[in-house]
């Protein structure tokens, strides 16, 4: 049987779920996360809840079949039913390994009880964490296994190019694909993530246990 981590791994080799039109519904990899994945034409929900009451509930939304996944009404059903909250739906962006060295110095950060690794923990398993002049480079292991990249730059020094040498620098220090959460309406880090080559890949509403 296919898993999410089945799922997502191909994903980000970018052999992506059909476009069939329908849903598949896995359990989760772990009770922190449960939510939903939606590609092109084709949607993923990964609960331990029942999947009839999944399908159920998808086909009881007043909608198109193809938006019921991530709408509304069928979100909050799912946060109600698992008693989970939630943030909001982000865009998903992969970026592959590069080799060489990264585009600008970096020192990993050992302090443990850094806030930004400490912030990092809640959502992630083993954190790491480097320092720019001017900013913060995290990864960590999210959905699934899956190796995830945020990054926060001082506002002092915005606008000069920072944030994409940083996610750039990222894909220099892993082995496999690097997955990047940005909520749509965050412009300047869409375009800052796509600038330094990930590509979107679908979106996500990740359901966060109380």
């Amino acid at each position: 049987m296919e898993t999410l981590r089945d799922i997502l791994e191909a994903a980000g080799r970018g052999a992506l779920p059909p476009a069939d039109g329908r849903t598949t519904v896995v359990a989760q990899a772990s009770h922190r996360d449960a939510g939903v994945l939606a590609f092109t034409a084709h949607a993923v929900v990964f609960t331990d809840e029942d999947p009839q009451w999944v399908y159920d509930t998808l086909a009881a939304v007043e909608c198109d079949a193809l938006a019921a996944p991530m709408n509304a009404r069928f979100l909050t059903a799912l946060l109600e039913r698992t008693g989970r909250t939630s943030e909001t739906i982000d865009a998903m962006l992969v970026g592959s390994p590069l080799p060489g060295e990264p585009p600008l110095p970096l020192k990993e950060i050992t302090d443990g009880g850094h806030p930004r690794i400490v912030y990092a923990r809640r959502r992630r398993d083993d954190v790491r964490a480097w320092s720019a002049e001017g900013g913060v480079l995290v990864m960590g292991r999210g959905i699934a296994g899956r190796l995830e990249v945020s990054v926060e730059v001082d506002e002092e020094v915005r606008h000069r190019g920072l944030g994409r040498l940083l996610v750039t620098a990222a894909r220099h220090l892993v082995t496999e694909p690097l997955w990047a959460q940005v909520a749509p309406g965050n412009a300047r880090s869409m375009r800052t993530f796509q600038a330094a080559g990930y590509r979107p890949v679908g979106s996500e509403a990740l359901l966060i246990a109380r």
